[in-house]
């Protein structure tokens, strides 16, 4: 790769302002610092910062000083790691990117408090809008980050309930996920001056990319290949957590079949490896993955379809948006790039790691900082 993708530079810049330069603005690390630290900590963790970088992607596509909005996108990326701070509370998870949850670091009261101050620095760093557009911006924020309480209010109620339908598990990922990505996008094109179509379009393409990526999250979950998934693959079918698959399963299961599957979501005390194995094999049986497949598949041609619908400015900005996406929907979880294919050296890129550094080479960047999932 002997040019560096506009999202290489970019991220570059935004990883070097949230470090450095939020802190400052937003006075992370002033007294008293129990109430600071943790906010420091979960943005030095390994994030992604995907949604950041789709708002300065879309705002490439009208126009070409996508640093100029450093601070909004920051302020997307603030606002998901509050998310995440008290999501990991009231999943009890112990941990977050691999290193101690901030709750199990601190506990439950400091991480509700840094989170909400979080929050609160999220609407700072979207106060340097022109005048003309914040009324919009804020609103359609406060719409966003309502709608993402909502879905992890449904993903909770979820648990308690013996049936979803699929029509309330796809409404849950995509308020819960989908949404913010679908912001994250409209976000850059209405601050770029987009036109309200084209940045409808983009926040539509980011919905619908988002729902088929959780969609592909609950399929790898059972399907996908161990050594590249990067975390246990059955997890989902252990703890009876209702994903698409299971919800289409015991629509369909009939017989032996429904017999088997209630069987296995009603014992306590059970085989790992046996239970995921008996479960797959009833969702073989179904068909459950190519019905799974399909509906990914759906959600992603609806995306593209909406994303090619725009009228862009830039092109350059244009296809690596699109490479990148493409790229991501191809590849699976905890995959490295496949260095034999040198298409995907030229301007392109995937998701990325905070402790990706634009100094290294080209290379060893793409193989570190290349993810697969935008969820």
């Amino acid at each position: 790769m002997t040019e560096k993708s506009h999202a290489h530079a970019l991220l570059g810049k935004l990883e070097h302002y949230i470090q450095n330069e939020f802190p400052i603005d937003a006075g992370i690390g002033k007294s008293p610092r129990e109430l600071y630290e943790p906010i420091t900590y979960i943005l030095s963790l390994d994030g992604k910062r995907i949604r950041p970088l789709l708002s300065l992607l879309a705002y490439g596509i009208y126009k070409t000083d996508p640093e100029t909005i450093l601070s909004q996108a920051a302020a997307v990326e603030v606002f998901h790691n509050f998310t995440l701070m008290h999501d990991d509370i009231m999943d009890d998870a112990p941990l977050r990117r691999g290193k101690e949850a901030v709750h199990m670091k601190w506990n439950n009261n400091v991480a509700i408090l840094s989170g909400d101050v979080m929050l609160v620095k999220a609407y700072d760093l979207l106060l340097p809008t022109q005048a003309e557009k914040l009324g919009e911006v804020i609103r359609l924020f406060n719409k966003t980050a309502s709608e993402v309480c909502e879905g992890q209010q449904f993903d909770m109620n979820f648990e308690a309930l013996e049936s979803v339908h699929e029509d309330e598990y796809i409404n849950m990922i995509r308020l819960k996920t989908a949404v913010l990505l679908g912001f994250a996008l409209q976000l850059g094109a209405l601050l770029a001056g987009a036109e309200k179509d084209d940045a409808q379009k983009l926040y539509d393409f980011g919905m619908n990319i988002g729902v088929g990526f959780q969609l592909k999250d609950d399929l790898l979950d059972v399907f996908a290949d161990q050594a590249k998934f990067g975390k246990q693959v059955g997890g989902d079918i252990i703890s009876n957590k209702k994903t698409f698959l299971l919800i289409k399963a015991l629509e369909l299961a009939e017989g032996k079949d429904a017999e088997a599957l209630n069987y296995w979501l009603s014992q306590s005390d059970f085989d790992k490896e046996e239970k995921v194995q008996a479960v797959r094999g009833i969702y073989e049986k179904l068909g459950i993955k190519a019905i799974t497949e399909a509906k990914m598949n759906s959600y992603f041609e609806a995306g593209f379809a909406q994303y090619d619908a725009i009228h862009f400015k830039n092109e350059d900005y244009f296809l690596e948006l699109k490479k990148i996406t493409q790229d991501l929907i191809h590849r699976e979880k905890g995959s490295g790039i496949d260095l034999s294919r040198p298409d995907l050296f030229t301007k392109t890129t995937s998701t990325f790691s905070s402790t990706c550094s634009p100094s290294t080479s080209s290379e060893e960047w793409l193989s570190k900082c290349l993810l697969t999932s935008l969820v």
